[in-house]
């Protein structure tokens, strides 16, 4: 069985380009493919079928880049590598320049989520991704592969995939859990708390809808005092407790809140529409190419339209984004782009 290597930074249960990959993964085992990982971490709660490999200075924090040797063995004998990210957002360029020399002349998708022209403090990077004629280049929305092909590079567009009948997940046990009675509006938050992610503007929402505020993930890029502050200052009641499954984040929420500033994808509006729950969403974007497949969302800036939705609740609104999502964004559309794509280059088993 041909063999397909996945890399990245680091893997973990719920950042974004870990959850894509995984669903890469599986597509890419249904074609025929052993599938194993190599980063420079795996995070506590990661699984996915397939052998892990760490390779010292892959990971965004390491000071010192990979050894080649090591980087080397850890590739050795795959008939296809998949870059998630690294050799896009120059989190750590030794790596990224590292994987890129090992990978030369070899059959690779460089999948690319967060290009550095899109981050105000990575603007002066050049050198990244890199491009060879023997790779294939994969972005998550139009508008990035646009840009790199204003720079030079081809790609195809490969929108993230999602299963169209997730679980249902437990309401009433998670808000029990919670300490949230019925009466309570629930707003969930399920991002990491970095910048983009606006925390301070979904904590206002809530405020103004009279609801609680739950934020699922940590503080990441030096956020945290940042998010103390915010979280201290709020005018609504904070919840900061995990939940035992994804599904159970929408089973338990009323309304999920999402007023990014910039997003590559952003999923949770996407799950929120699987799961037949009303969202929020910033005016990114990205966010302009889903709501063009049909997805209908209330306004970040605006909390006229959401606050008599939720007077006055009409399912048909939920019926419509859930037809949509199913449709646009199966797991099923995702791995058949992605077939075509392998297919194009001579690459399926």
């Amino acid at each position: 069985m041909p063999r397909c290597s996945i890399i990245s930074f680091r893997f973990g249960p719920t950042d974004g380009v870990s959850v894509v990959a995984r669903n890469w993964a599986d597509a890419l085992h249904q074609m025929g493919f052993e599938v194993d990982w190599v980063a420079g971490g795996f995070e506590q709660g990661w699984h996915a079928e397939g052998a892990t490999t760490v390779v010292r200075g892959l990971g965004i924090d390491d000071d010192d880049p990979p050894d080649r040797h090591e980087l080397a063995a850890a590739l050795a004998g795959a008939d296809l590598v998949v870059v998630e990210n690294l050799c896009t957002i120059p989190l750590n360029p030794a790596a990224a320049h590292a994987v890129a020399d090992a990978l030369r002349g070899r059959p690779a998708v460089f999948h690319h989520h967060d290009p550095p022209w899109q981050r105000e403090r990575f603007a002066h990077v050049t050198d990244l991704p890199p491009d060879d004629p023997s790779w294939r280049h994969v972005t998550i929305n139009d508008l990035t592969r646009r840009q790199m092909a204003d720079r030079g590079i081809a790609a195809t567009t490969i929108l993230n995939g999602f299963d169209p009948d997730p679980p249902p997940g437990d309401r009433p046990g998670t808000r029990a859990g919670l300490g949230i009675d019925d009466d309570t509006l629930l707003v969930a938050h399920p991002v990491r708390a970095i910048p983009r992610k606006d925390v301070g503007r979904a904590i206002q929402i809530t405020a103004e809808l009279g609801g609680t505020y739950w934020l699922l993930g940590p503080a990441e890029d030096g956020y945290g005092p940042e998010l103390d502050r915010l979280l201290a200052d709020a005018r609504c009641p904070v919840l900061r407790e995990p939940a035992p499954t994804r599904s159970d984040i929408y089973a338990a929420a009323d309304l999920v809140v999402f007023p990014s500033t910039w997003e590559g994808f952003g999923n949770p509006p996407v799950e929120a529409a699987l799961a037949r729950k009303p969202a929020v969403v910033g005016h990114y974007p990205v966010a302009d190419e889903l709501r063009a497949l049909g997805l209908e969302w209330f306004p970040a800036d605006d909390l006229a339209p959401v606050r008599e939705w939720l007077a006055d609740p009409d399912p048909a609104l939920l019926d419509r984004n859930r037809v949509v999502a199913a449709r646009e964004l199966s797991l099923a559309r995702m791995a058949e782009r992605l077939r075509t794509l392998l297919h194009g280059a001579g690459w399926l088993p």
